[in-house]
């Protein structure tokens, strides 16, 4: 996505390359609104981690119906103006940016539950969970839009009679320059949050490890919570670890063309970091589906609604039976 190959005539890996983002795109809009639809039944997952987790969903459907698409007809040559070519390139950036920042909101989040589990529920409340996702989305937007204030490669590109008003072939390294990709944007917006969010991670782990062995001989119902802590936090964390295999790779070639442009960068290798990066948007439902009981159990219920909704066309969906609301908010268990 962020680094687009030249354009050449449409080869056999062109097509492979779309064929197989076109698979990734309905995957990821698919299993994410699914995620949501989850939230939205079990009333048990609607706490302020879900919130997060909510907006993360959100941004990977942005991916697979924006930016896959936006990609593939980018990698066609899609001939346009200097400023719209920036702005649908800046669009990746903010989309981006969403899934980084709702992912270390979850991780501090998680941080506040086991550091302070007493005022947690006090000072974590839904609305400023809301307000927090806002925020997230906010910053997105403001550092996805930098290079609409003048870091872009117009009048620098090609030749110096380039002006906003000429047609140009639209691919990312075009438009965007490479030093605001590597330090404000590689270097600035992800390295650094990644940075944060494995330090909180790994500081969670030892505060469940260290309370779980404090507590040997506590009551069942405490270790029980603990392990449970400990099984979520886990599942999250590996959320995390796959966003970075996902995304660093193509990062990493953004640096290589940075800081050596004689190396080049084959289209194929291109191809496969982009191809990557939007992969990541498809596996976080499975990794919740998987890891997260609670989660899974609704699934179940919303995929059994839908058969009974085929196979009795004579009874409308609304009159089958559905599983009891539940009163009140509980703990959520992986």
């Amino acid at each position: 996505m962020f680094s687009s190959p030249g354009i050449q005539p449409r080869e056999h890996v062109d097509m492979i390359y779309i064929s197989m983002e076109t698979a990734i795109a309905l995957v990821s809009v698919l299993g994410n609104v699914l995620v949501v639809m989850v939230v939205c039944v079990n009333r048990a997952l609607r706490d302020t981690t879900f919130c997060f987790i909510v907006s993360l969903a959100v941004a990977d459907i942005a991916v697979g119906a924006l930016v896959i698409p936006l990609a593939i007809v980018i990698s066609l040559g899609l001939k346009t103006q200097f400023y719209t070519c920036l702005f649908l390139a800046c669009l990746l950036l903010i989309i981006t940016q969403g899934s980084i920042l709702s992912l270390m909101a979850i991780a501090i989040d998680r941080y506040l539950r086991v550091k302070i589990p007493i005022k947690y529920s006090i000072i974590v409340t839904q609305n400023r969970a809301w307000v927090a996702v806002f925020l997230c989305w906010l910053l997105s937007a403001l550092t996805g839009l930098v290079p609409m204030l003048g870091w872009h490669n117009e009048h620098t590109h090609g030749n110096l009679s380039t002006t906003s008003d000429d047609i140009i072939v639209c691919t990312f390294t075009t438009v965007m320059r490479m030093d605001y990709m590597v330090y404000f944007n590689f270097f600035g917006w992800v390295v650094v949050p990644l940075t944060i969010m494995i330090a909180l991670y790994a500081e969670i782990f030892r505060v469940i490890r260290k309370q779980l062995n404090m507590r040997a001989e506590a009551t069942c119902d405490t270790s029980k919570y603990l392990h449970k802590e400990l099984k979520l936090a886990k599942s999250l964390a590996l959320v995390v670890l796959l966003f970075a295999l996902c995304w660093l790779p193509l990062h990493v070639m953004n640096c290589i063309v940075f800081f050596c442009p004689e190396c080049g960068m084959p289209k194929s290798a291109m191809y496969v970091g982009i191809f990557m990066s939007h992969v990541n948007s498809a596996l976080n439902p499975l990794v919740y589906a998987f890891r997260i009981q609670r989660f899974r159990a609704t699934l179940v219920q919303i995929a059994r609604r839908c058969m009974l909704c085929k196979h009795k066309e004579t009874s409308p969906c609304p009159n089958q039976p559905s599983p009891p609301p539940l009163a009140k908010k509980t703990p959520v268990h992986p």
